[in-house]
């Protein structure tokens, strides 16, 4: 966390799109409480609430769209290929897909807030061969509520410091 602050307070908008970009796609970015310190950093007039809503819905879009792009590409083959050493058999990739094609949109939106399970709704996204435009559609409207959430929580968090 010390070195998000690092960036943070360096490079400002940038750094935090990359950073939620970099954690959604699956990096080791606390992306919850990245977005708290985001909120509080507006607290104290560091940031600007809109654009730092807005440099986050981006990253988080940004790493949301080339997760699924990559499980559209290379999911399934690389599921098939080594699924068996993680658990994933053919039998139970094809019961998660079945059950994507379900309820995957309403998982997109609510992934969002379970850490862990954001990253693997985008992959599967892209695997269950969900279409592009449904899936901008749920995976933004997940991003901008969760945006909105974390950060707002953090600038809350802000104001009672103060």
């Amino acid at each position: 966390m010390e070195i998000a602050k690092e960036l943070i307070s360096q490079y400002g908008y940038i750094s935090i799109f990359c950073l939620l970009a970099l954690g959604i796609v699956g990096l080791p970015v606390p992306d919850e409480i990245l977005m708290s310190f985001v909120g509080y950093l507006v607290s104290i007039h560091v940031l600007h609430y809109k654009s730092a809503v807005i440099a986050s819905f981006c990253g988080a879009m940004s790493g949301m769209v080339l997760s699924y792009f990559l499980g559209k590409r290379i999911g399934k083959p690389l599921l098939a290929n080594y699924g068996k050493w993680i658990g994933l058999t053919p039998i139970r990739l094809q019961k998660v897909e079945g059950w994507f094609h379900k309820y995957g949109p309403w998982t997109i939106v609510f992934g969002y807030f379970i850490p862990g399970f954001r990253h693997v709704t985008c992959y599967l996204s892209g695997m269950s061969g969900m279409g592009t435009c449904k899936y901008l559609l749920f995976a933004g409207l997940g991003a901008l509520i969760w945006c909105l959430i974390f950060i707002t929580i953090g600038y809350y968090i802000g104001e009672i410091q103060e």
